[in-house]
């Protein structure tokens, strides 16, 4: 068989995967049933895998409302990832790896390393309501870290997402989903090492998260409380309550899990709580997160040590989006980030507001993306002097 021939199957088999494929994506459990994408089992059932790609192209462009610049273009491969979900000897023992490909999704600008591996992690699973895991994956943080970032609605997660959030973590994880009388509730906790993918050792200090989730109207149809947006038109209201913690004690990262590495540990207390609310295509959703950091002032671990800080504060998220007929659906966003006085110097109160217009071809597995954005600073929504900015966003996701 000759290289072209080759090349021809694997696109033949990409092509019929992308249009057959419509698992739900989840970053926190491995996908091994109901895929209909590239897949292979041995002869005696005791291997498994599936494969899956996906990529998000964008151009945007930003610009800055004091006039000292042109503005900022954005055109670059924003991810292209490949996951392989599976199982060995038994379904009860499943594994999912993911790998990035571009310098954004590596964490390479923090660290000066490529760190390709996104996932490598096993599970156990004892029942369909009950499993453990081992290796590095999500750790049960604020709901939309939690949801993949194939299934949002707009281009990139918020700025409360941005400053506050969790991240990849090497760890041991449980997972419980259960029902108090009809109500389902999902139970999530996770002992991780605290400083993210990065880490080349593991020092004393360990980070503790958990997560709640209560659905009193009982469960969406197809996980669609994981994805943003109403795709699947719920025919009855459903809600998902959720809320957590996590303590990061003595990670050496201005983020945590995320950012350049400092001298002097922080120790992170970050909460969070969110919501999302779903009926007939009509969407709503509201996040809330504080970090708490007893000294967020610090100095990068480098030759050239510069000063640097931990984000210390809260922030609040709010979306909301109708989707209307042939996939098209209308979105909108606003987002409140306020700094602790302890960074004043550094940070002010930001705000974000944003409006989305998507195209469903396939759902979240191809769509069409246009955002638009204006972010203001301490409360007014014309200051020059703090540069307020505006932005526009293009961005096309294809994946299986």
């Amino acid at each position: 068989m000759n290289l072209l021939t080759k090349l021809s199957l694997v696109s033949i088999l990409l092509l019929c995967g992308f249009y057959f494929a419509n698992a739900q994506e989840r970053d926190d459990r491995a996908t091994i049933l109901n895929f209909k994408g590239i897949q292979y089992k041995s002869n005696d059932s005791l291997f498994y895998i599936n494969f899956r790609f996906r990529m998000q192209n964008r151009l945007g462009f930003k610009n800055e409302l004091d006039g000292l610049d042109n503005g900022k273009f954005d055109a670059r491969i924003r991810r292209l990832r490949m996951r392989m979900d599976g199982y060995i000897y038994t379904p009860k023992i499943s594994y999912s790896v993911q790998l990035a490909f571009t310098r954004s999704d590596q964490d390479f600008d923090d660290t000066g390393i490529a760190n390709i591996v996104r996932d490598a992690v096993v599970f156990y699973n004892f029942s369909d309501d009950f499993y453990i895991s081992f290796g590095q994956n999500k750790l049960p943080g604020n709901r939309q870290r939690v949801n993949s970032s194939g299934q949002l609605q707009f281009a990139d997660r918020s700025l409360v997402n941005e400053n506050f959030t969790l991240d990849r973590d090497f760890g041991v994880s449980l997972n419980l989903s259960k029902k108090i009388g009809d109500m389902p509730f999902n139970a999530k906790a996770a002992i991780s090492t605290g400083e993210g993918r990065a880490a080349a050792s593991t020092d004393d200090g360990l980070a503790y998260t958990g997560r709640l989730e209560f659905l009193p109207l009982g469960s969406f149809t197809n996980g669609n409380d994981y994805q943003e947006g109403d795709l699947e038109r719920e025919e009855t209201p459903k809600l998902s309550i959720g809320g957590g913690y996590s303590y990061n004690d003595r990670t050496t990262r201005e983020g945590g899990q995320l950012g350049r590495f400092v001298q002097n540990p922080f120790s992170f207390k970050i909460a969070f709580a969110d919501a999302i609310f779903k009926y007939k295509g009509f969407a709503y959703q509201a996040e809330y997160m504080r970090r708490d950091i007893d000294n967020p002032l610090n100095m990068t671990d480098e030759e050239n040590p510069q000063e640097t800080f931990a984000y210390k504060g809260w922030g609040v998220n709010q979306q909301l989006s109708y989707l209307f007929e042939k996939g098209y659906e209308l979105a909108g966003r606003y987002t409140y980030v306020m700094p602790h006085q302890d960074i004043r110097t550094f940070e002010t109160q930001t705000e974000v507001m944003e409006i989305g217009l998507t195209k469903y071809m396939k759902a979240h597995r191809l769509k069409f993306q246009l955002n638009g954005t204006y972010t203001f600073k301490d409360g007014y929504f014309n200051n020059l002097t703090n540069k307020s900015s505006w932005g526009t966003m293009f961005q096309v996701e294809l994946g299986i």
